[in-house]
């Protein structure tokens, strides 16, 4: 193996990207080395590009998502963890390592913890595989943030709806589906071209967010099935919408709304209904143990299983690394119903 590979750096905050050549690192007692071989982009790749922020050192490698194959392992890495020649998708640390260049995913090779990987079975392609772990982290990372426990399991009689809007987006079909696996009776929206993919995914409904008064026919349809909303999630920044749904909907006490999008200061508020911003576990060795049952655990067998299918759809872009710069422009013009990947 080279000790070079090529990664796309960037300089500073808001420069453009640069391919080249940098060392090939070696992984610590509970790293992977991965080759890569897809890559995801997501809104934080964009966001640290032109802002900067989560930085702390440049030229940094940015992007999370990885798909690829181990290529060495950490002395202190657990024999049950994947190994050499395993194909993977990973959660790169890029955000959490301030943007060191050996954590950020737009690269051949990239360093990730050993909590933050799940093993590919023979069905799931590196394209694919590449849309699982932002999706799978911030949708799992959102229940646990609005106290909803990860052993979590309802029958229908219990009569638990939850809200998810936005769910044709990567993190909102992420949270369709763990909804799903947990036993909650899934209200959604979308564009309507995108509704019987989500109720494939496990939607119970699904509703288009443009049709007038679509507020009041989601309240409308669950208290015709007799449901409650505790909880509710916020894909893509509806805050007034959401709240306005569970304050109606929710049993006694207050119902919980978590938002994948910053909740911005001046953030309207209802009574009854809290909305947290999805943080994971601020401790190391806490987010490390969550990661571990996300990826190592509870993804890993829901792929084995075919219960969780990667998605939306992949949209591959033309250029590999080279190709990363436009693809974080065409994400910021606006895409709906897919994921833009890259492979490298």
């Amino acid at each position: 193996m080279s000790d070079q590979h090529l990664a796309a750096l960037l300089p500073s905050a808001g420069a453009s990207l640069e391919v080249t050549h940098r060392p090939t690192p070696t992984p610590g007692p509970h790293e992977l080395l991965i080759e890569v071989k897809s890559v995801a982009l997501n809104p934080v790749d964009w966001a640290q590009r032109s802002m900067g922020i989560y930085l702390r050192t440049f030229p940094a490698v940015l992007g999370s998502d990885v798909a690829g194959t181990v290529i060495s392992v950490g002395s202190s890495v657990p024999s049950n963890a994947p190994q050499p020649g395993t194909r993977v998708a990973a959660f790169a640390s890029c955000f959490y390592e301030g943007g060191d260049a050996n954590y950020g995913a737009f690269q051949q090779r990239v360093l990730v913890p050993d909590s933050n990987v799940t093993p590919l079975p023979p069905g799931v392609s590196f394209n694919e595989a590449s849309m699982l772990p932002m999706a799978v982290m911030v949708a799992w990372t959102g229940w646990r943030t609005v106290g909803v426990p990860v052993d979590t399991k309802y029958t229908p009689a219990d009569k638990k709806g939850v809200l998810i809007w936005g769910g044709a987006s990567s993190v909102g079909s992420a949270a369709v589906q763990t909804a799903k696996s947990m036993g909650f009776v899934v209200y959604t929206t979308a564009s309507a071209k995108h509704h019987e993919y989500l109720k494939s995914l496990g939607a119970s409904k699904v509703f288009d967010y443009k049709a007038e008064n679509v507020e009041q026919a989601i309240v409308k349809a669950a208290k015709k099935d007799e449901l409650t909303f505790d909880v509710g999630f916020d894909a893509v920044g509806q805050l007034k919408s959401c709240m306005d749904i569970l304050m109606d909907l929710k049993a006694d006490g207050t119902a919980m709304l978590a938002s994948a999008p910053l909740v911005p200061e001046d953030a309207p508020k209802v009574d009854g209904v809290v909305v947290k911003f999805i943080t994971p576990p601020s401790g190391e060795k806490e987010r490390a143990e969550f990661f571990h049952h996300v990826f190592r655990v509870w993804l890993k067998e829901k792929l084995v299983n075919g219960e969780f299918v990667p998605s939306p759809k992949v949209q591959v872009l033309e250029g590999g690394l080279e190709g990363i710069q436009n693809g974080l422009d065409r994400w910021r013009k606006g895409v709906s119903g897919v994921k833009l990947v890259l492979e490298v």
